[in-house]
């Protein structure tokens, strides 16, 4: 049965008096309270209220978490929520989530405290995900609605969305179908509730009839704003992604620590050069260490000039910049064996301005240990006291060098502190070396080298090596070793598949990383129809979580087959279709994005130390900071800093980075048009409603859908 509770006028009063809240009939000040930029986050342990908290993070914007699960947790009361600060009522959250739209139980004091507190200041609720109810808003889905999967369903933001919270959306929000065996997206579609103050700002269709029912929608109500979600999903599923921003936006009112871009970077590596291709009889690449020596007959694989024709006007296409990854003694090579022509060289060097340039030394050699190859794996070689060998200081500096001089000599525009070495070598590799070879970083010293690049797949957090500071790099699962698909799918079969089905075994003696495929791929259909999908939603993926790490290919996916095309097609259209143009993809090179992933790194230790403190009174909004920190903050558009206009242009909204100065606190001006909080008289009645009923949690929902392959 249905309950409603309202709390007496005198235990409102109470609640307000406790928050410090200025009665309206005992005081005419209208002085703005001080809300401090933090949120909320009232958790249960399931996956929607972690993936708000993920995003925050993400975008480095403070919050509290309060775990419901969790025994001596703090209570949350008046005191826990608001007190007085130099006599001025202040707002200790600008923003509360729930993991539902009520999760204490019925008469629950804490949910009386929370809903007085936001009436009081205006302060928004998310409610994560819950059922939909009247108390919510919404009719129950048993009034025309309906509750179940919504797998592969393809939602719109309504006209209000895009006025609102989510324009910076083209209207569609794809909802995942990843597996056909497990359920991952599980939602309760109803319409507005009679009567009810509700603005629907996401929509699908219900079922079997014509209308479309709420997936996400703004609940008015007894001074109050809900974000009702009614669908559940966790931060890694594509319709949270494209959602997420929209519902930081609406809780914080736009105002907030912290921000996000999306970002797409890619790297061609062994540019000049020459890379071996894969043998489908020896189910090895002839030439490379995974062969034994003298195996089969190298077979190499290299960009001609009509590959350079088609990567510009493909590049012009889309508006988009590829970084090419070079080799200088690839061109060396080929010039030596044919009479010192090099076709593929003389174009890209006429062409060099359409690209950016990364050093990726000299002839690629491994600047790890000394490899013995010997055997399959390698392993490292050792000196007669078992220690290891290591390629000396001297010869990776030759590396680095003579490649530089190459490419200067023939006009690249280089950034001389950028490097990529040969399959990232010099840096630890499991399980053969584990640690880094002692000369890279003073290598890395004697040429100035700031930003080295790792594979995010074995090194993924951003660290120091000597002078260098590391950029991880996400490799796509497009091989190196295939110029044609039937090569790429015959390799992709061994690697994911069982040994019954002919395939290496690989991905059964590491079930934890890779997951084997149910049956081989077809070589004729395979690329096609399964590995560019799966690749396109993984790169994605990581576009769409503002993720800055460039991903990495090879020159031999812009030859023959050029494989890397219908990959990069699917990420770069599949984001124009979803994004409109106020929210475009960022393509940034190397040392920008290193000097990114640094800054962030600084700001997250900060916050997450306390170090940071900001309040909003009126419109001005004040940052305190460690001197020489690099603040980031996502404002209104119209907001100022000084005399002139903070950040840049992003998503309908303005962010950017700045540092205070001298330690002293930064001071930013809102337009007078962006919401504020306000003091709201106290002397109303609040409406408590019961707790909402437990939420349906499909099992695909509370991690990533499995895939056949890793990052």
């Amino acid at each position: 049965m249905k309950r409603t509770i309202r709390t007496t006028a005198l235990t409102v009063g109470a609640l307000v008096a406790a928050l410090g809240v200025p009665a309206g009939a005992a005081h005419a000040d209208t002085t703005a309270p001080r809300v401090d930029l933090r949120t909320l986050i009232v958790s249960d342990g399931g996956p929607a209220t972690d993936a708000i908290a993920a995003e925050l993070d993400t975008a480095g914007t403070p919050y509290t978490k309060i775990d419901l699960t969790q025994s001596g947790r703090p209570v949350i009361d008046a005191a826990f929520l608001a007190d007085t600060v130099n006599g001025r009522p202040r707002a200790k959250y600008q923003a509360v989530v729930l993991p539902n739209d009520n999760p204490f139980p019925a008469g629950s004091a804490e949910m009386t405290a929370l809903a007085t507190y936001e009436s009081a200041y205006g302060i928004p609720q998310v409610d994560a995900y819950t059922y939909a109810r009247p108390e919510a808003g919404l009719q129950y889905p048993t009034a025309g609605g309906y509750s179940g999967s919504i797998d592969g369903v393809q939602a719109q933001v309504t006209a209000a969305g895009k006025a609102g919270p989510f324009g910076y959306l083209d209207g569609a929000v794809p909802f995942e179908d990843n597996s056909p065996t497990v359920g991952e997206s599980y939602a309760y579609l109803a319409q507005p509730a009679p009567g009810a103050d509700f603005t629907p700002y996401v929509e699908a269709p219900i079922p079997g009839g014509s209308t479309r029912g709420s997936l996400v929608g703004e609940y008015r109500h007894d001074g109050r704003r809900e974000l009702v979600v009614t669908f559940v999903y966790n931060q890694y599923q594509q319709q949270f992604r494209l959602l997420a921003r929209g519902i930081v936006e609406w809780m914080t009112g736009g105002v907030h620590l912290g921000a996000t871009r999306n970002y797409f970077g890619v790297h061609v590596d062994d540019v000049f050069a020459a890379d071996d291709r894969w043998d489908t009889r020896l189910n090895c690449t002839p030439g490379d260490v995974d062969c034994p020596i003298g195996e089969g007959t190298p077979d190499p694989i290299r960009m001609t000039p009509a590959d350079v024709d088609y990567a510009t006007a493909w590049e012009k296409d889309h508006g988009f910049t590829l970084d090419l990854v070079y080799n200088g003694a690839g061109s060396v090579d080929e010039r030596s064996d044919h009479n010192g022509a090099d076709a593929l060289a003389d174009k890209l060097i006429a062409d060099r301005d359409q690209f950016r340039w990364v050093n990726h030394t000299y002839t690629h050699a491994f600047l790890g240990c000394q490899q013995d190859v010997t055997v399959v794996p390698w392993k490292c070689a050792t000196n007669a006291d078992g220690s290891t060998k290591w390629v000396s200081r001297q010869d990776i500096s030759d590396e680095i060098a003579l490649n530089r001089v190459w490419g200067q000599s023939a006009g690249l525009p280089l950034q001389n502190d950028e490097l990529v070495t040969g399959e990232h070598s010099g840096l630890r590799i499991l399980p053969q070396q584990p640690a880094d070879n002692p000369n890279l970083g003073p290598a890395l010293t004697d040429n100035g080298v700031a930003w080295l690049a790792s594979d995010n797949s074995r090194d993924p957090a951003q660290r120091q090596v000597g002078p260098a500071t590391t950029v991880s790099r996400y490799p796509m699962n497009v091989f190196y070793n295939a110029g044609h698909a039937s090569e790429q799918v015959d390799e992709y079969n061994w690697i994911y598949t069982s040994r019954a089905q002919g395939g290496s075994g690989i991905c059964e003696d590491n079930p934890a990383t890779t997951t084997c495929l149910p049956a081989p791929l077809d070589t004729t259909t395979g690329y096609t129809d399964h590995i560019v999908p799966l690749e396109t939603r993984i790169a994605l993926g990581h576009v769409l979580a503002g993720d800055p790490k460039p991903h990495f290919i090879h020159q031999s996916n812009l030859a023959e087959d050029r494989l890397a095309y219908p990959v990069l097609n699917g990420v770069l259209d599949g984001y124009h279709a979803l994004f409109t143009d106020s929210t475009p993809l960022v393509n940034l090179r190397m040392k920008d994005i290193g000097t990114e992933l640094k800054r962030r790194a600084a700001w997250q230790s900060a916050v997450r130390a306390g170090q940071v403190t900001a309040y909003r009174v009126g419109s001005t909004v004040t940052v305190s900071a460690p001197a020489g920190l690099a603040v980031t903050a996502t404002m209104p558009t119209g907001t100022t800093q000084g005399l002139g206009a903070f950040g840049t242009a992003y998503a309908g909204a303005r962010s950017g980075w700045t540092s205070s100065t001298l330690g002293l606190p930064l001071v930013f001006t809102v337009p007078s048009s962006a919401p504020a909080h306000a003091v709201v008289p106290g002397t109303a009645s609040v409406k408590i409603t019961v707790p909402a009923p437990r939420t349906r949690i499909p099992a695909g929902v509370s991690r990533p859908t499995a895939g056949t392959a890793t990052d």
